[in-house]
């Protein structure tokens, strides 16, 4: 067999994980890894922590050095090497050693593309003044800390309320930095729907952060030794250190370069294979526009995950393997303070941009059983379709427990799982790890229930239940400490000796704190005669959306 020739640009997650992987399936193959900077698979999912001091020693951040990839793997890593060029026809890339300024051509049987994304930095007066940062390579991190320690940085403005800089604000207050976090959109962590981080912008003001929402950065100035941050309401923010986490752009100008077909966001267009309208040419990770699992939609999710199993099927294709892309979910999570924030799936914001049907419960159940001491609430929002029942995505935050629920379904989601599914799952069970009906189960019961018909939901986004009869099955004290507008307090334990108070002639809306109760009450009221429907969350979640 005729020795392949495997080059491949960019030695990140997509990159090395595509090396190693094609190593592992070819052991005459010459594969040559270039990256443009000084280290090769190193941990950017942890750079904010290295700023924030929470980790200490900067060696902890390379997963892998070249020694280790040519000692363990013989395969050869260029760093600080710029593939500038692809010539396609004659299958060769042009490489300038950035150390010298030379330039070479290279030789490829097969090539693949992994050069990321880089942080956007929009044409704004001011944004090249000192003091202002991105946040993307270790060399960043390591600027940002001298900058923090040099300046004796007191205060910081962060724009963009995403993944990086709800990171970054976590990270530089626990460096007793004050920051101020401004974000164009009104809320932070945009791809979730707006009740589920009204936790978060609760959690982010009590921490004293300066949370400003729905206004954006219209420019940048020096005030004295400071920087001067304006937006566009006209409001002014002074501090001693900026952070740019406005978001990523694919790394996409070499594609564009060689001709390679690039989608509407940006992304090198790729089949399940990883492979590029060039037969020769793959591409992976946060470089690459890929199919949306749950939508069956194009999209760009920039994750860690997604980006190593697509360096492994990219290799495996190259090996002549028939493995293939199953497409993303976006499963992600976020520890903001005490707070995780995790999601998989589509949001309800993006199934109406696309037109597709959906149904939705939210509940609020404790992450283990009441009884044993910690137990902290998860509010859960799961979304799925209203004919099959067939999961379309969650959303949750908590402080425990967040994520493993999620995990489990995203799993559900890999399988084509339904709300059915999800009431049966047997999982881990002991006081201090769950309960015997998991949150995950509880989702499923709600869910299922509705759909049979048996306790029906009503959204308090639909406002159909303030033209019909609202009825609180909270305690007296309950309802006393704050209700929603016209709803009539009928205490769930002497409901039916109060039936006859209620209308047979039209809709009954019922709620409690968290939906359990109004689950109870709903029951009562529907085998006694009344169209009654459980509005999903309760309290807590009309509350929620009173403050988004």
């Amino acid at each position: 067999m005729t020795q392949q020739r495997i080059l491949i640009v960019g030695g990140v997650a997509g990159g090395a994980s595509c090396a190693a992987r094609s190593r592992r399936l070819d052991e005459d193959a010459e594969i040559i890894m270039y990256d443009r900077g000084p280290y090769v698979s190193f941990a950017n999912c942890g750079l904010p922590y290295y700023v924030g001091d929470v980790i200490v020693d900067e060696s902890k951040l390379l997963v892998a050095n070249a020694d280790l990839f040519q000692e363990r793997f013989n395969i050869q890593v260029c760093l600080e090497h710029n593939v500038c060029g692809i010539d396609r026809d004659r299958q060769t890339i042009t490489v300038e050693n950035l150390k010298t300024g030379e330039k070479r051509e290279e030789a490829y049987d097969a090539l693949v593309l992994a050069p990321g994304a880089a942080p956007i930095r929009p044409p704004l007066p001011g944004i090249d003044l000192p003091g202002i940062f991105a946040l993307r390579t270790i060399p960043d991190s390591r600027r940002i800390r001298d900058w923090i320690t040099t300046h004796q940085v007191k205060t910081a403005v962060i724009v963009g309320g995403g993944f990086i800089g709800l990171e970054m604000t976590e990270n530089l207050i626990h460096r007793d930095i004050q920051v101020t976090l401004l974000e164009q959109l009104p809320q932070v962590m945009p791809p979730l729907d707006p009740e589920m981080v009204a936790a978060v912008h609760d959690l982010l003001r009590e921490r004293g952060v300066n949370l400003c929402l729905g206004d954006g950065v219209s420019g940048f100035a020096t005030a004295g030794d400071r920087i001067q941050v304006s937006t566009a309401s006209g409001q002014r923010h002074t501090a001693d250190l900026v952070i740019l986490a406005i978001g990523v752009r694919p790394e996409n100008q070499l594609a564009k370069a060689a001709d390679l077909a690039i989608g509407e966001r940006g992304g090198i267009q790729v089949n399940d294979q990883m492979q590029t309208s060039d037969p020769h040419i793959w591409a992976v990770g946060d470089v690459v526009e890929v199919q949306d699992f749950v939508t069956q939609t194009p999209t760009q999710i920039p994750l860690a995950g997604p980006a190593n199993r697509q360096g492994r099927i990219a290799a495996d294709a190259i090996a002549g393997r028939a493995s293939t892309f199953r497409g993303v979910q976006g499963t992600s999570v976020c520890r903001i303070f005490d707070l995780t924030v995790a999601s998989t799936g589509a949001s309800e914001k993006l199934l109406q941009r696309l037109a597709i049907p959906y149904e939705k419960v939210h509940l609020h159940p404790g992450h283990h059983v009441g009884y044993f001491p910690g137990a902290t609430p998860i509010d859960i929002k799961l979304l799925f379709a209203p004919e099959t029942g067939k999961i379309l995505g969650v959303q949750a935050v908590g402080e425990s427990g967040t994520e493993k629920r999620v995990d489990v379904i995203a799993m559900a989601i890999q399988t084509g799982a339904t709300v059915f599914d999800l009431e049966e799952a047997e999982l881990c069970y002991a006081p201090q790890f769950g309960a015997a009906k998991d949150p995950v189960n509880f989702a499923g019961m709600i869910a299922a229930n509705h759909l049979r018909g048996d306790a029906p939901i009503a959204q308090w986004s639909d406002q159909a239940w303030r033209s019909h009869c609202l009825v609180d099955v909270r305690t007296v004290s309950e309802f006393a400490a704050g209700a929603v507008e016209g709803a009539i307090n009928l205490p769930l334990n002497d409901l039916r000796d109060r039936l006859t108070e209620l209308p047979l002639d039209q809709p009954i809306y019922v709620y409690c704190q968290v939906g359990q109760r109004a689950y109870y009450a709903t029951r009562v009221l529907r085998l006694n005669g009344f169209e009654a429907f459980n509005l999903t969350g309760g309290y807590k979640t009309y509350d929620a959306m009173q403050a988004t």
